[in-house]
């Protein structure tokens, strides 16, 4: 009895151990699994107020350029029904399979981005050259190049994790990749969608473990050519202008227009040919305007709880390739509804980048639908 006794004391403590693993392990797959079916529902909240408020912006300038006030809402809700079978089998596809397609996607985006340079194929609106495809059903590359660009820089830190440290297996190829592909993007002209390109890039460097002080060599580059590039051309230099020096509202008839709750929802004036782009890069204005304080803390809620679950689904990922993945598209779509809503409140100059899931638009939703799923499948996969 008392050999079975000393037997069994020296087994337990590595028993305690064991499950003290599988308890942890547990853990993470429970708490991954809320944040999966979290991160549905703020998803889904998002794209049903996209779609509700396309309605209302839109139904002025689709009456009167079609004839039909539910012209371009009929567009959105096919962008968004093919936008949520793409999450679905995004969210089912194993992390393995995206990076197998990081380079392959890399090369289409970028053969595509040359394409739509070609005058008489790229479709050219307002001064840009940015969209593929036939009469309305459009389809802009740049939106590919996003995701394509964060897939290739998340595998290749992944393989060369040993050498983060060497900045020519890691660093060169990632910029000199990020160049070609933001240069293409700015010759559209899009220079927007080429910082935030950069922005993509520079998050998953940091998060990827790149060192300091080639983080800071980098960064000081970038500030001073993005710069360049703002004062080269003078739109740009107006609208930087117009930032700085806005006109003063004398009569200040439009402060807090759209009060507490709002003028009510499709009784927004802005919409009437006041406002350019109602449904697309404005659209949060006229959630302001129709939908009061409220509503647009609503909106701004959801974006900070997807920014919060993003960081809780990187930081839990099983993976290393998973966790740089999270944090890349957690960025990407964060950043992106930060500057279009600080552009539409006077906090930044005005962009041409459209508020995730909500602007009118079908590449942009399909693929930041996509990218939701990836988070949503590094989630499924944890272990």
């Amino acid at each position: 009895m008392s050999g079975r006794t000393i037997a069994l004391g020296r087994v337990a403590p590595r028993s305690r151990g064991a499950v003290r693993s599988v308890s942890r392990a547990r853990s993470r797959a429970t708490t991954q699994s809320a944040n999966y079916w979290l991160l549905i529902g703020i998803v889904a909240v998002l794209n049903v107020i996209g779609l509700v408020m396309v309605l209302s912006a839109s139904s002025v300038v689709a009456l009167t350029s079609t004839g039909s006030a539910w012209y371009f809402f009929q567009r959105q809700l096919l962008w968004a029904l093919l936008a949520v079978v793409a999450f679905v089998v995004v969210a089912h596809t194993a992390e393995e399979t995206w990076r197998r397609l990081a380079r392959p996607l890399l090369v289409g985006s970028t053969a595509l981005l040359v394409v739509v340079l070609v005058p008489g194929i790229g479709i050219y609106v307002s001064g840009s050259r940015r969209w593929l495809g036939i009469d309305a059903w459009r389809f802009q590359p740049s939106e590919l190049a996003k995701l394509a660009l964060l897939l290739f820089a998340a595998d290749l830190i992944t393989r060369r994790e040993h050498e983060l440290g060497d900045w020519r297996r890691v660093l060169r190829p990632i910029t000199c990749v990020l160049a070609a592909v933001a240069g293409l993007v700015y010759l559209e002209p899009d220079l927007d969608s080429t910082l935030l390109l950069a922005v993509i890039v520079g998050a998953v460097l940091v998060v990827g473990g790149i060192r300091l002080r080639h983080l800071m060599v980098i960064a000081s580059v970038g500030c001073a050519f993005a710069s360049a590039l703002v004062v080269a051309a003078p739109y740009r230099r107006a609208r930087l202008l117009t930032f700085l020096h806005p006109e003063a509202d004398v009569s200040n008839t439009g402060y807090q227009i759209g009060g507490w709750t709002g003028s009510g929802l499709g009784a927004g004036r802005a919409k009437w040919h006041f406002l350019p782009n109602a449904h697309t890069d404005f659209i949060f204005s006229v959630i302001g305007e129709e939908l009061g304080l409220f509503g647009s803390l609503l909106v701004l809620s959801l974006f900070v709880a997807f920014a919060v679950i993003g960081i809780r689904i990187a930081l839990r990922a099983s993976t290393r390739f998973g966790s740089i993945l999270a944090a890349g598209v957690t960025v990407w779509i964060v950043v992106q509804a930060a500057i279009n809503i600080c552009g539409t409140i006077g906090l930044l100059p005005v962009s041409g980048i459209p508020l995730p899931f909500v602007s009118f638009g079908g590449s942009s939703l399909v693929f930041t639908m996509i990218g939701a799923g990836m988070l949503a499948s590094v989630a499924r996969n944890t272990r």
